[in-house]
């Protein structure tokens, strides 16, 4: 006897077999998938294109909603870089970034260390010095981390509310070299999970640590212009 395979696969090769057997497609009965009764294979194919027109709308619903999805996320990373852009100092840039992870992004705790670069901030807590360790984390991510766990230095920089916080995006702040680290953190388990996609997490790294490297350029150009300076006094 042929195996189911076998048949599977002739009938697959020979379309042309039930234009030669029209009969057997009103003939044959076969069971109904989802009760007991019998249908004819006819009524079988088109449960059969129900149930792909089925999955097809299910999957084109997802994708509609991954675009609606997108697209709220977009506008929000839009306003975010347009008060970015609008601030005149790092403490109003540390400001509106904080307010826009809260309010519009809703998270509830955000903390960043920064080095590597000039501080014009003054006794800003971005600038508290970190372990080499924390550098060798930064250094080592290649995107985004999102997880459950973070090293307890970092843990630690959420103050009390730390021990509420169940997940963490770490964001390497890079340019030329890594200026420093954005770390997210929510009290919601599944906020931040390994296998999350990170893109718009890496873009938002993106984002603040170009605009952040501003003022650091900033600061360059007013030392080196000082120095200038003061060499052209002596020079008279």
């Amino acid at each position: 006897m042929m195996k189911p395979e076998e048949i599977a696969q002739y009938l697959q090769e020979h379309p042309q077999f039930f234009n030669e057997y029209a009969d057997l497609l009103a003939d044959i009965q076969i069971s109904h998938p989802q009760d007991d009764k019998v249908i004819s294979l006819n009524e079988r194919q088109i449960l059969s294109l129900r149930e792909r027109n089925r999955v097809l709308q299910d999957k084109l619903l997802e994708l509609i909603s991954f675009g609606e999805e997108n697209d709220a996320i977009g506008e929000k990373m839009h306003r975010l870089a347009i008060s970015l852009l609008s601030v005149s100092s790092l403490d109003e840039l540390f400001n509106a970034l904080y307010f826009s992870l809260k309010e519009d992004f809703a998270v509830p705790l955000v903390a960043m260390r920064l080095w590597n670069i000039a501080n014009s901030a003054g006794p800003a807590v971005e600038f508290t010095p970190v372990s080499d360790d924390v550098r060798t984390i930064a250094e080592s991510l290649p995107q985004p981390y999102c997880g459950n766990h973070v090293a307890d230095e970092i843990k630690q920089w959420f103050g009390e509310g730390a021990e509420h916080l169940h997940s963490f995006a770490m964001i390497p702040m890079k340019t030329t070299q890594t200026i420093g680290l954005l770390v997210l953190g929510s009290p919601d388990a599944e906020r931040f999970y390994p296998e999350m996609g990170t893109l718009h997490l890496k873009r938002l790294g993106e984002l603040v640590c170009t605009t952040i490297t501003r003022y650091d350029h900033a600061e360059t150009a007013g030392a080196i212009a000082s120095q200038d300076h003061a060499a052209h006094e002596q020079q008279t």
